[in-house]
């Protein structure tokens, strides 16, 4: 199975809130995941990330692929 961390989109129109979940690559974007490592939120002024960066280096290590955005959310959360 090809896992990959990637968002999962929530919220209503025009106020979107994501997930940082772990799913298997072929699902839908907002299907079933098999774990929810964080969540991301553009709408606050400040915008709001909230990451377990280890379950993320765990994930990783057992081969899970990264989407572009969550690479670039991962590096502002660690910063």
């Amino acid at each position: 199975m090809a896992t990959v961390i990637r968002l999962s989109r929530g919220g209503r129109k025009k106020r979107p809130f994501y997930s940082v979940v772990v799913m298997d690559g072929r699902k839908r974007r907002d299907g079933a995941f098999i774990e929810k490592l964080g969540y991301f939120d553009p709408c606050k002024d400040p915008e709001v990330i909230q990451l377990d960066l280890e379950r993320v280096k765990a994930w990783t290590d057992q081969g899970a692929q990264v989407s572009d955005r969550v690479a670039s959310l991962i590096a502002k959360a660690s910063a």
